[in-house]
């Protein structure tokens, strides 16, 4: 019996490697877990632009957004393990969410097979400008005298978002309240309208409303400051270390997807970001480009990130029943 499965198995084999080597050969759909508008938007469609150019196939975008990220990355969990359907994943969507949430309906360590990294977005701190704060510890004292407490917006429970904006309640020591939003875009829009006060998230979306002074950048939440607005302090340049939060994103398929195909999308990536006119815009968005070296190199820093936000989580005692 053994022999006839290995026999079977080696005259397959050749089968398998003609429909890799023909791989991709009909359209490719993107599955982004949020709605328009927001970061992840922009990232992916930048990054399938040229992908599609390399693949020889469109890559078609479709937002599928609600609970953290979570829907739009169970359709990915559950397509076929074909590579023809893939996820733009993040610290938000695929880490944060698989920790908050009580039910989460696929396994995060086996339900996707990680392509590549694109790259790292430090979380800049903004406040509606009514806020009478510029610093982190100006904001600290606002905080503690509001009442009722100041509201901070997120893109979702369990976002990137979400458990910075705890991170930033526990390290200034003051009571916050989180209105979660369906999406960047939605929150942003809540923030710019007065409604919220406080939000924390990714560069990108946000620079053009900083820059025209509709939105306040108090700090940028990671060790280095961006290059896209070098003025602007760190939250360890102003006190307050503890408050670092950087949001990756990165291309996944499908569990299971044939090791060829899934380095055949890594290299399309890793040539797309190699682009100097795609670096370029990425980094204006406020990302620094880092794409990983192999699909296992993204799979290694995937499991290192859950298990460092993790202990952040439980902290601030996150939890969706």
């Amino acid at each position: 019996m053994r022999r006839r499965a290995l026999v079977a198995g080696l005259l397959a084999a050749p089968a398998i490697a003609r429909a890799d080597a023909a791989f991709p050969d009909r359209p490719i759909r993107l599955v982004i877990p949020w709605p328009p508008g927001g970061t992840n938007d922009i990232v992916g469609r930048l990054v399938t632009e040229g992908m599609a150019a390399r693949l020889g196939q469109p890559v078609v975008i479709e937002n599928r957004g609600g609970a953290g990220g979570m829907l739009g990355a169970d359709v990915v969990a559950k397509a076929p393990p074909d590579g023809y359907t893939l996820v733009l994943g993040g610290s938000g969507s695929l880490t944060i969410t698989s920790l908050v949430q009580a039910r989460v309906p696929y396994d995060v360590a086996t339900a996707f097979a990680p392509i590549g990294l694109i790259g790292l977005g430090p979380n800049v701190i903004t406040v509606h400008p009514a806020v009478p704060a510029r610093t982190l510890a100006e904001l600290q004292a606002v905080a503690r005298a509001a009442s009722p407490p100041l509201v901070y917006a997120s893109p979702g429970v369990g976002s990137t978002g979400h458990a910075a904006g705890a991170m930033i309640a526990q390290a200034l020591d003051v009571p916050m309240e989180h209105i979660p939003y369906r999406g960047t875009g939605p929150a942003l829009n809540d923030l710019l309208a007065g409604r919220v006060q406080v939000f924390t998230n990714a560069l990108a979306p946000m620079l053009p409303a900083i820059q025209s002074g509709t939105l306040r950048a108090i700090a940028i939440a990671g060790r280095a400051r961006s290059a896209a607005m070098p003025g602007l302090p760190t939250t360890g340049e102003q006190g307050f270390p503890q408050i670092e939060a950087a949001t990756w994103f990165g291309l996944l398929a499908t569990g299971g997807t044939p090791p060829g195909r899934v380095l055949r999308l890594h290299a399309a990536l890793g040539d797309t970001l190699a682009e100097p006119e795609v670096r370029r815009r990425l980094l204006e968005g406020g990302l620094e480009v880092e794409p990983s070296a192999s699909p296992e190199e993204f799979a290694r820093y995937f499991a290192e990130d859950r298990a460092r936000w993790a202990p952040v989580v439980r902290h601030a005692g996150m939890r969706v029943d």
